[in-house]
This record gives structure tokens, sequence and C-alpha cells, in this order.
């Protein structure tokens, strides 16, 4: 998570472009694989479609000045990376685990957690505070605090 860089505005710009391409080329692909070409080297690599995909939804998130990070879905982080991806310390965290509200499996004396699992709850919570807020503007709409 700390490798996280913006990309740079030439990076976006260039992203921009090979994003429209790709995505067009995308659509005339009706096969599992596909062979891209490397122009520099002429070197030919055959790779999954979905690969290709992936890139695309890259290409785009680097359009859009956002930072990238791929992560396989299964990968287990400690209990100290969770928490930072959580935004919150690790005795919350470890709480939260012996509570019951993000499962967690012991390598030895360690737990572990699946970063699914981890990005899972950091969503639920958000749409939860998201909920909390509504409330309580609706509340305080009910009760006049709002002119009109």
């Amino acid at each position: 998570m700390e490798d996280l860089k913006k990309p740079s505005k030439l990076e976006q710009r260039v992203a921009i472009a090979s994003y429209a391409a790709l995505t067009a080329a995308i659509e005339h692909i009706n096969t599992e694989q596909t062979e891209i070409e490397i122009e520099e080297t002429k070197e030919k690599i055959v790779i999954p479609i979905r690969a290709l995909k992936l890139l695309g939804d890259i290409l785009k998130a680097m359009s859009q000045g956002k930072p990238i990070s791929i992560v396989p879905i299964a990968t287990e982080v400690t209990t100290q990376k969770a928490a930072e991806i959580l935004g919150c310390s690790r005795p919350h965290l470890v709480k939260l685990i012996e509570e019951g509200k993000i499962p967690f499996m012991k390598v030895g004396k360690h737990r572990r957690l699946k970063f699914e699992d981890v990005v899972n709850y950091k969503a639920a919570m958000k749409k939860e505070q998201k909920q909390h807020i509504i409330d309580i503007m609706n509340f305080d709409d009910e009760i006049g605090l709002y002119d009109s």
C-alpha cells in the first residue's frame, strides 16, 4: 500500500488515448485469448482476454489520476496491514476479529485475514456510515433545523 503513487500528467494523457484504443479493439475480439505485439521489440505475447480487460480497467483508472494497486483477491494480510487498510489501530482490529465481525485464520500464533474480507468489511462500514448521516440529516429536517 505504501507504493501507491498517483499517475503523472503524462501517464494520464497516455492512459486516456490507450484506454480508448484498447476498448475499441476488445470489442472486436471474440476469443478467450488474444495476441498482442510490443512494437519496440516486435515480441508477440498471447494473453487471456480477461487480462486485456483488466488492463483496460487499469488504464481507465490511470486516466482519471487514480493510484493503482493490483492485489490477488485471495491474498492474506496481517492484522497490522488490515488495520492500515481500514484506517484503525491494530488493537481495534483485533477487537473486531474477536467479536466475529471479520473472519480470520490462525497461522501458528498469528492471525491472518483475507484481503477480500477486509475490503468487504470496509465497504459495509462506509455504507452504514452513509446511512447514519442520512438518518441524522432527515431527523434534523424533521425537527426544523434546516430553513427552507
